[in-house]
């Protein structure tokens, strides 16, 4: 029987659970440490996963930054984001528990524009290529909600900010009482703020935040407009 509105959280010690665990609502988040539930472990996954009964688990653990050791070092960006998460889908599928996963709005091309969660995926860094791998994995149980994320720290970590990528930032803290509402969704919604220039969502901010521009031959290899349709995650919240 599982315990009613008990999600267990991976990745608690990082950067947006932190947020999470201030927002107040009415499920019962269980953070477990690395030690008690590892993602690279199956029987890690079964025993804490049997031991606590969730209804859901809440998938954040992961590598994320900084985004260019995803190009070098591969082994770890798959054992933690595409072979991790298909462990957690493993058991959450053998358990009958539903798996909340956090991927990203990276995992679009980046250039057009107004992506629509039925859009064709074509990531653009390793990083997101990761993720998207974790996604396959996901999509293969139906008991399950992607969440394509677009979101960053407060305050904004760079002294510079682009004026000609435009996205959909949002703070952890905002997206944090958003993600409240979508909790009991299946399926893929977009996630993140109002779309705007990085310049101008920061901005708002931090009025002392230089200008910088993107440029196509940037080592970063920023895309220039890998901002989302929010619709859908609008008709939700509304």
């Amino acid at each position: 029987m599982f315990k009613k509105n008990t999600i267990v959280v991976t990745g608690g010690s990082g950067r947006f659970a932190k947020s999470l665990k201030k927002t107040k609502c009415a499920y019962n988040f269980i953070y477990p440490t690395k030690k008690k539930l590892d993602i690279t472990n199956l029987n890690s996954i079964l025993h804490f996963l049997k031991k606590t009964k969730p209804k859901s688990v809440l998938h954040l653990a992961g590598f994320s930054r900084p985004m260019s050791e995803h190009e070098k070092n591969i082994d770890k960006s798959i054992s933690l984001n595409i072979i991790g998460t298909s462990n957690l889908v493993k058991i959450c599928s053998k358990l009958k528990i539903k798996l909340i996963y956090f991927s990203t709005s990276y995992v679009y091309p980046g250039k057009k524009g107004n992506y629509r969660e039925h859009d064709s995926v074509l990531p653009w860094n390793n990083y997101a290529w990761s993720k998207l791998g974790g996604e396959c994995a996901v999509q293969m149980y139906k008991n399950s909600l992607i969440l394509r994320v677009c979101m960053t720290e407060r305050p904004f970590i760079h002294k510079r900010a682009f004026t000609n990528v435009k996205l959909n930032f949002i703070f952890h803290d905002d997206l944090s009482k958003i993600l409240i509402k979508l909790l009991n969704k299946k399926g893929i919604i977009n996630l993140g703020g109002p779309t705007k220039s990085v310049y101008n969502f920061v901005k708002k901010f931090n009025p002392k935040i230089k200008k910088t521009t993107n440029k196509s031959n940037s080592k970063h290899k920023f895309p220039i407009k890998p901002f989302m349709n929010l619709s859908k995650l609008n008709k939700i919240i509304k």
